[in-house]
């Protein structure tokens, strides 16, 4: 019910320009997933006119410039990952680990598409698991940022609007 592809990136610092990489293993110390760190994760690469698009690299550059002028002395390690999200009964888990830190400095998760899907509420909680935001993307685009370091987020599991057909949501996020 989670597909996933992955691809890797980097930028100079102070908001350089993005230059795609070799593609690598995924990979998560345990202290920020118990469910599957400590592993490297193989994930299909993104398909090629994606990973090179004017779309992609647009997101990516606006990522270096916000998050290069917070940090502007760190070259970027930058991973992108595509997910897909199968709706089902009982609940497709956008993140199976629940609230969580993702082990990077900053994230932009941002909607691509909804298809026949109910829920999926994000929260965003501070170290003392005080919610600092809760809200439903529902339109492609709609994205949210987050300072890793000082908060944890995750989504609620989403259902099928209507059983009679597939429902998923796809989401881009980059760390």
């Amino acid at each position: 019910y989670r597909l996933r592809c992955h691809g890797t990136y980097a930028a100079s610092r102070a908001g350089g320009l993005v230059e795609r990489m070799p593609h690598a293993p995924h990979y998560q110390e345990t202290k920020f997933n118990d469910l599957n760190g400590g592993i490297e994760r193989h994930f299909e690469p993104i398909k090629d006119y994606i990973a090179d698009g004017q779309i992609l690299y647009s997101m990516l550059n606006f990522c270096s410039r916000t998050f290069g002028t917070i940090s502007p002395l760190c070259d970027w390690h930058i991973e992108v990952h595509q997910f897909r999200i199968l709706a089902k009964e009982g609940g497709g888990k956008p993140t199976p680990e629940g609230l969580h830190r993702d082990g990077v400095d900053f994230l932009m998760m941002a909607l691509m598409t909804r298809q026949n899907v109910l829920d999926g509420e994000t929260r965003v909680v501070d170290m003392y698991d005080r919610e600092i935001a809760r809200f439903t993307l529902t339109q492609p685009f709609e994205a949210v940022m987050v300072n890793d370091l000082r908060v944890a987020h995750g989504v609620s599991p989403i259902l099928p609007l209507s059983s009679d057909k597939p429902g998923y949501r796809d989401m881009l996020a980059i760390t």
